[in-house]
């Protein structure tokens, strides 16, 4: 019997039928790509973290002026990097590395005028490392912190943004994301919950899974215990022994369709995230509800503050997620398709606005995993998709710059209190131990037990630089 003649005469043909065009409407349809094969959901040896919570400061922080000093900016402000004894940053050879999207574009160009810092520093705790005035509060926790000085990437633009989630730059097909690595390589900890859970703007590329397969996509949540999650309500009043007859009835009818696509990756992702999705129902609102939550604890992140308390949310979240076992929060910051981080003008201002956004929050997440006996279990990254350039945009304002600058981690059994790599005396170049995105991903994926080189299914060869390596350096 023909697909279509089964399907017209089956009294579940139009159920079925609709469902595979769903899938199909949405990119999910079965392909010998997506025919993937999740490994066991063990690590391939003794992890040291369970659970990441990835902070993504979007748009482009500065390096200079939040996590490497660079006082030779101030002793030469105004003159052009060719008249200081710098002009070796500017060579051709130099700048090989990047690869431009838009040619011309207005922003992403070399800016010449070297400007002064547009804040001060400061060391903190028994490390001594200096930080910016704009981040006292993460300054306090610096002797938990492991910050790498050196980072570079290959985009001038805000594709950056999905190069440092997936180690492919924006001209190059769309590759999983950390997160997604993490959600296939590791089983779940928690049934009830997401694996991989999204929080906060995102633009560009909003899917992680991809050659996956869409259920290693993240879950979009949001910090609201009425209405979590998209579309998981019902319409209307319902009870829930109806919705239960609803959700029985589609789950038969999707099973009764597996027999006939007992390959399809997709169709089982799409099984899968119905069964997830009704039982998040009563499990998501519970973890984001903060009533069981001490003053105390609330104001550690800034719920007392007009400014902090929408980042302070998502964060208490977080560890709450983690707690009930989940293994990857992505959460990101800065509004706006560029992000709100992109100060070609005003740096001094808005930069010292979106560091008191964020400041306190993630000092109080650090304090709170730190006191609940989480942080060692729990890798904490704060990462941006480059840094800004030494020289001046306009008047004050600062341009993209992809060849050098900073991140941190915190926890997992890394070190604390270390400046790892370094940037030249203006911050052009990343100079000392320099570091690629990805690196940041086989460090994590060590902690939690991967071997880099072992994330990867057939047909899907991935090239070196896609696998990284473990930043040695900052792993206690």
């Amino acid at each position: 019997m023909k697909r279509r003649q089964l399907l017209n005469n089956s009294a579940l043909g139009f159920s079925t039928l609709a469902l595979q065009a769903m899938l199909q409407r949405d990119g999910f349809g079965a392909t010998e790509k997506s025919l993937t094969r999740q490994p066991d959901g063990l690590p391939h040896f003794a992890p040291k973290a369970k659970s990441v919570i990835w902070l993504f400061m979007r748009g482009g922080v500065s390096h200079m002026e939040s996590f490497d000093p660079k006082p030779a900016l101030n002793q030469y402000a105004g003159k052009t990097i060719p008249e200081s004894p710098f002009a070796e940053v500017q060579k051709s050879e130099r700048l090989k590395r990047v690869r431009v999207v838009v040619v011309n574009d207005a922003n992403g160009q070399q800016r010449n005028k070297l400007y002064p810092l547009q804040v001060g520093y400061k060391k903190y705790g028994e490390s001594g490392i200096e930080i910016s005035d704009w981040f006292p509060h993460i300054g306090s926790q610096v002797d938990h912190l492991s910050i790498i000085r050196s980072m570079w990437t290959t985009d001038d633009n805000h594709g950056a943004q999905v190069q440092f989630h997936s180690g492919r730059h924006m001209l190059d097909p769309r590759v999983p994301t950390i997160g997604a690595w993490v959600n296939w390589g590791l089983g779940t900890l928690n049934e009830n919950l997401p694996q991989f859970i999204s929080m906060g703007p995102r633009f560009f590329d909003r899917r992680d899974g991809h050659y996956l397969g869409p259920a290693y996509d993240s879950i979009e949540l949001k910090v609201d215990p009425k209405n979590p999650l998209d579309y998981a309500q019902p319409e209307g009043d319902m009870t829930a022994a109806e919705q239960r007859l609803g959700f029985d009835l589609v789950n038969r009818l999707n099973r009764l369709t597996t027999e006939n696509y007992p390959n399809d990756a997709a169709l089982d992702a799409r099984i899968k995230s119905y069964e997830l999705a009704y039982r998040m129902q009563t499990a998501v609102p519970g973890v984001i509800d903060f009533t069981e939550e001490t003053e105390e604890n609330q104001k550690l992140y800034g719920f007392d503050q007009k400014q902090t308390r929408p980042f302070g949310e998502q964060l208490l979240a977080a560890r709450r997620f983690v707690e009930q076992g989940v293994r990857f929060i992505q959460i990101q910051h800065g509004d706006g398709a560029a992000g709100a981080w992109d100060q070609h003008s005003n740096l001094k201002t808005k930069h010292a606005e979106l560091a008191q956004q964020v400041d306190r929050p993630v000092a109080g997440l650090i304090q709170d995993l730190k006191q609940r006996g989480l942080l060692d279990e729990t890798l904490v990254v704060f990462a941006t998709e480059f840094g800004r350039t030494p020289g001046s945009q306009g008047t004050n304002g600062r341009d993209h710059h992809p060849y050098g600058f900073s991140v941190w981690m915190a926890g997992g059994g890394l070190k604390g209190g270390i400046a790892h790599g370094a940037t030249d005396e203006i911050g052009f170049h990343a100079v000392e131990n320099p570091h690629y995105v990805t690196d940041v991903h086989a460090t994590l994926l060590k902690q939690l037990g991967l071997k880099s080189h072992r994330m990867e299914i057939p047909g899907q060869k991935r090239l070196e630089q896609d696998f990284g390596h473990p930043i040695e350096e900052i792993i206690a």
